[in-house]
């Protein structure tokens, strides 16, 4: 009997990657551990501490009063009843009601790349075309007399 368990394609699949995971584990620990890792960084080997350095500026982690704070503070209330019944079945409603936009905005959108491409294709094919019959009509063109 084999014990060792194996992991489907699909569950590979989920699995963040090892950047995202340290991302995460950092952005739960706040700006004081980024900062940390970056300086550790440096020491080990600069370039790393630079690109670290970069990248927290560039997504703005530098300068948030911390990194993911608020995100955490506004899931954690979501799901908390507010003790008003109405209220909370007005912003359930409310959700659902924007959850179904967003999903046929999504849908609107990925026809509307569909279509795009579908165009994109259909001129190259069409480009593609000509250019076989323009080559065909040099070929066969009227011999030389």
């Amino acid at each position: 009997m084999n014990t060792a368990t194996s992991h489907s394609p699909m569950a590979m699949h989920n699995r963040p990657g090892f950047f995202a995971r340290v991302e995460a584990w950092l952005d739960e620990r706040g700006k004081g551990a980024w900062i940390a890792a970056m300086v550790v960084s440096f020491i080990v080997f600069w370039p790393i501490g630079l690109a670290l350095l970069a990248y927290m500026i560039w997504s703005k982690r530098m300068f948030n009063s911390s990194c993911s704070s608020k995100t955490r503070s506004r899931t954690r209330h979501m799901g908390q009843s507010s003790g008003n019944s109405a209220f909370d079945a007005y912003k359930a409603e409310t959700l659902q009601r924007l959850e179904e936009e967003q999903d046929k905005f999504e849908a609107f959108l990925k026809r509307l790349r569909d279509a795009k491409d579908k165009a994109e294709f259909d001129q190259f094919m069409d480009d593609r075309a000509k250019k076989m019959t323009d080559a065909d009509d040099e070929n066969t063109g009227p011999a030389a007399v």
